[in-house]
């Protein structure tokens, strides 16, 4: 006997979810960040075996001084490179600046950060 399942596997769905976000490795580093991040607007952690997911909506900012103060750390001292050092993946697009890294879920969204041109295409 034969089943067919009732969707299209591998189907192209082009429509955006609206998520982004990164996977954190899970030891104490990982643990402070999913902490300061848990209480923010749209943002979902998942504790897994080998990891911590933080997914959001539309856009969530890492920022720096938070971190570095939930880790003991005086303020300048996270950046960009600690938090990568922590994570392993990420999806939507990243931008870091001097004070925060952002994701994104929509490239559109990130234009401005990134000098991108949003330009209408034009038919024809």
């Amino acid at each position: 006997m034969t089943a067919t399942a009732g969707t299209d596997f591998g189907a192209v769905n082009k429509t955006s979810s609206n998520l982004c976000g990164i996977t954190l490795m899970n030891d104490q580093v990982g643990h402070v960040i999913a902490e300061v991040m848990k209480d923010k607007p749209g943002v979902r952690i998942t504790y897994l075996p080998s990891m911590i997911r933080v997914d959001a909506d539309t856009r969530m900012d890492f920022v720096y001084d938070e971190l570095a103060e939930a880790l003991g750390e005086e303020s300048g001292s996270f950046s960009s490179a600690d938090l990568e050092e922590s994570m392993s993946t990420h999806y939507g697009r990243m931008v870091h600046e001097d004070d925060r890294t952002i994701m994104f879920a929509n490239p559109e969204d990130a234009a401005e950060y990134i000098g991108f041109d949003l330009k209408a295409l034009q038919k024809g």
